[in-house]
């Protein structure tokens, strides 16, 4: 398969997980999950990666750290992208929340994003444009690199 193939693939898993209650440490579609954890779920049910186990994680860890525990990992299985590099579909947003990095979506296209989001209390797409005061760059995983 080559590599538009699996970029399709991880956003169709990604559209498939729409409308999927956020709840912390947990990946059952329709029942479900996080944002750490989807960007895992919908890389490895699409084949890109192999699935994971991130560990142990406070649902408010990313809350008055210097440790930049998402972004560790989020780092094992993609590469950041370098300044002025456009993202593709299907690729990774991340957004900065206090000091650290705290939050990941999936590029859609050039105008949305899929993300777990806390605030909206389950999987959404939303405009790119919403997010853009925070955001801390874009990575690919490596699969699609």
């Amino acid at each position: 398969m080559d590599i538009s193939c699996f970029r399709n693939a991880v956003i169709a898993e990604a559209i498939d997980w729409i409308g999927t209650p956020y709840h912390h440490r947990q990946a059952v579609k329709g029942r479900g999950i996080d944002c750490a954890l989807s960007l895992i779920e919908w890389f490895s049910a699409a084949g890109v990666i192999k699935r994971f186990d991130p560990g142990e994680y406070s649902a408010s860890w990313f809350l008055h750290r210097d440790e930049e525990r998402f972004l560790a990992g989020v780092e094992r299985y993609a590469v950041r992208l370098p300044e002025g590099v456009e993202p593709l579909p299907a690729d990774i947003a991340l957004y900065r929340f206090g000091r650290c990095i705290a939050h990941g979506a999936l590029i859609l296209d050039d105008t949305f994003i899929i993300h777990a989001c806390a605030i909206a209390r389950k999987v959404e797409r939303r405009e790119r444009s919403a997010m853009l005061p925070r955001l801390a760059g874009y990575w690919r995983a490596k699969g699609l690199a």
